[in-house]
């Protein structure tokens, strides 16, 4: 499987300057791209070469290899593009912001994301440095660090391409790597875990992950900003600045830390996990006002995609199963009925009279969803009834006797 590895770059004030003289032209060419793209209505990577190929490298003094690599930047671009507004996250067809969408060209900044390939990038273990082509030649013995897992990472397993960032006055080289994947084990039942908003995750053995702090925290984050943005002087914006991406690295730590937990549990005891599919969930949930900005804020994609990337690395098995329900209906008789649901954590069953935890509910009943699953595709197809065979027209029937 294929893994994105961060390693932070050291390079010295020369090297600083090639690196931002680099990353300019390539994104002032990748917008001149974009708006070529439009004028000629090509949006495919190997068309719109012969359009500007040699234009870009020319005027910005790119080398082959990152002349290609801005254009596959826009084309990749486009065809994202293309597809939020095929999925309606651009708005409703006649809306001015997809009409927008579908008639602008894309733009960069400047300090936008460049890729590099092997020919363009070297890396030298031993010394800890990479060699690194720019518009001023080429940039050697330029140091990187990183934490243990990402060196090792980067220095025994096989590196793809990678990409130069520069984010908050440093700068990065996010490496795709990849790894070798742990052999998926038959799993002897399923973790069901039930994703919230009071609750982040609720699993079936009662484990609660409270929201209770991230929650808060973020409201604090949002008076702060309400109150700086407010403000509006200098130090304020210098302040906003330094806050930049502080909320959502320290959400994504949390989450890091929910998905290892769960994984770890699964994998000790032998188990898959089950989780809700949660795909289009804001346009499926209608909540008030103030309970909006709650839901836009968590990440709930986040958190499926790094249980789903940890499961498949330790070999646990992971299923997606149907969320309709699962907290209306009892996991003890069946029963189910929307009066079941007494408030946002209390359920008693109207049938059986069970009482329990209403995430803890829904996750025994994803968990058995997730057997039910798994089962089904994974249950040997039984063979048709003779009636419905195939019969091989040239074969010579048996005689008995």
């Amino acid at each position: 499987m294929k893994l994105v590895v961060p390693v932070k770059l050291l390079p010295t004030p020369e090297q600083a300057a090639a690196l931002e003289s680099t990353l300019r032209p390539c994104n002032a060419a990748a917008c001149d791209v974009a708006t070529a793209a439009r004028q000629v209505d090509c949006y495919r990577n190997y068309e719109l070469r012969k359009h500007t190929y040699q234009g870009i490298k020319a005027e910005y003094r790119l080398g082959a290899q990152a002349a290609q690599h801005v254009i596959k930047k826009v084309a990749d671009a486009y065809a994202t593009l293309t597809a939020n507004i095929r999925a309606g996250n651009l708005g409703k067809a006649g809306s001015r912001r997809r009409w927008r969408a579908e008639v602008s060209p894309i733009g960069f900044r400047w300090n936008a994301a460049q890729p590099y390939d092997a020919r363009m990038l070297s890396w030298h273990h031993d010394t800890r440095t990479a060699s690194i082509w720019t518009t001023a030649g080429r940039l050697r013995d330029v140091a990187y660090t990183g934490s243990a897992g990402q060196i090792k990472a980067v220095a025994t397993s096989k590196i793809g391409e990678s990409d130069l960032v520069y984010r908050d006055g440093m700068w990065f080289l996010h490496a795709t790597v990849e790894v070798a994947e742990a052999p998926m084990y038959e799993p002897d039942g399923f973790l069901g875990v039930d994703m919230g908003i009071v609750n982040i995750v609720y699993d079936s053995d009662g484990n609660r992950y409270a929201g209770t702090r991230l929650n808060g925290y973020r409201r604090r984050q949002a008076r702060l900003r309400a109150r700086l943005q407010e403000k509006g002087t200098k130090s304020a914006k210098r302040l906003l600045a330094r806050r930049n991406k502080k909320e959502a690295r320290h959400a994504a730590n949390v989450n890091h830390h929910i998905a290892k937990t769960i994984v770890t549990e699964a994998a000790r005891t032998g188990r898959g996990i089950a989780v809700e599919e949660l795909t289009a969930i804001r346009d499926r949930v209608r909540l008030r006002k103030p309970q909006r900005v709650t839901l836009h804020s968590w990440s709930f994609r986040q958190l499926g995609s790094f249980l789903a990337y940890k499961a498949r690395r330790a070999g646990v098995p992971l299923v997606e199963v149907d969320p309709r329900y699962t907290s209306q209906t009892c996991n003890g008789c069946g029963h189910r009925d929307r009066r079941n649901r007494l408030d946002q954590e209390t359920f008693h069953c109207r049938s059986c009279g069970v009482v329990a935890h209403a995430d803890h509910n829904a996750a025994l009943n994803i968990a058995k969803r997730g057997v039910e699953s798994w089962g089904a595709v994974n249950r040997p197809h039984a063979a048709p009834p003779r009636s419905q065979r195939e019969v091989d027209p040239q074969a010579r029937p048996f005689i008995g006797g």
